[in-house]
């Protein structure tokens, strides 16, 4: 979850940028000022859609590094950091991708994969993990966090957002343009966009923002499934469902003070959620293992 979050939290601060740029270079003005241009008004989008996705993806392995704390094993200081860059390395080969960086961090169960190529990616595994599972337990683990790798499962993300940050940035705009255009009804005078395009698009922007995440969340909960799938085909499925049942049963760390806010309980939340339920992910894998 947390190479998620800090994905989505990266991508909507570039996005809020180049917003920012945009209005201060006059963007808005010239897409409304003699009526609204489609065709320029949906270039405008892409650029901002996929400008903030891309500059998130490409700037994730040293924002996760940063913000999670992560050390890089170099040169292994033990014999538990040896064997992990040694499982690291054996289940990439297996994968067909390049080493990845391997990384520890403090805190509670967790482990992640991050960055914007196969062959240069960063898997990071939490002491917690470390210390609370079996050596067996954290090699599915990490073959989970491999296989999204090898599905190219952080591009995929890159390109799902994109589409969704485009369709906000463009629907936005020409609701936004309507709304502005009905309240100016009468006024001959052409001086572009008003207030009403103004509250109008910052306030569709975070409810249709809203709306792109659930959509992102429900990909991202699909991905998942797939990745457990893969650990189960480099491992076997019943590692992967022994790590699952274990982290099923491990207390969850308190969230850093800066996102608690962000915490979600109830059925909402599921709409949000970037994981499915751990009973789901087993049941999937054993339904896999019977057919």
């Amino acid at each position: 979850m947390k190479r998620i979050f800090l994905f989505v939290l990266t991508n909507v601060a570039v996005v809020a940028v180049l917003g920012i740029v945009a209005s201060l270079l006059g963007v808005n003005r010239y897409l409304t000022a003699n009526g609204l241009n489609l065709g320029a008004l949906l270039g405008f989008a892409l650029v901002m859609g996929f400008g903030g996705a891309i500059i998130s993806l490409l700037i994730s392995k040293p924002v996760a590094k940063w913000s999670a704390g992560v050390r890089v094993i170099g040169q292994p200081q033990s014999a538990d950091e040896a064997w992990i860059v040694e499982t690291v390395r054996k289940l990439a080969t297996q994968a067909g991708v390049g080493m990845p960086e391997v990384g520890i961090f403090e805190g509670e169960p967790n482990a992640f994969a991050t960055g914007a190529f196969k062959n240069s990616a960063l898997v990071a595994v939490s002491t917690g993990l470390l210390a609370g599972m079996t050596r067996e337990e954290i090699e599915a683990v990490i073959g989970h966090e491999i296989s999204h790798v090898a599905n190219g499962d952080m591009v995929t993300m890159t390109l799902i957002q994109g589409v969704m940050n485009t369709f906000v940035v463009f629907l936005s705009r020409v609701i936004g343009y309507a709304v502005d255009s009905f309240l100016r009804k009468g006024d001959d005078r052409n001086s572009g966009p008003g207030i009403g395009y103004y509250i109008s698009t910052v306030v569709l922007d975070i409810v249709l923002g809203f709306a792109a995440a659930i959509i992102v969340a429900w990909f991202s909960r699909q991905r998942e499934f797939r990745a457990d799938a893969g650990s189960a085909r480099l491992l076997g499925r019943q590692p992967m469902i022994n790590a699952l049942a274990r982290l099923g049963g491990m207390q969850p760390g308190a969230l850093p003070k800066s996102v608690a806010a962000m915490g979600i309980a109830g059925g909402v939340g599921q709409l949000f959620a970037t994981h499915p339920p751990i009973e789901e992910r087993i049941a999937a894998l054993q339904t896999a293992a019977q057919g």
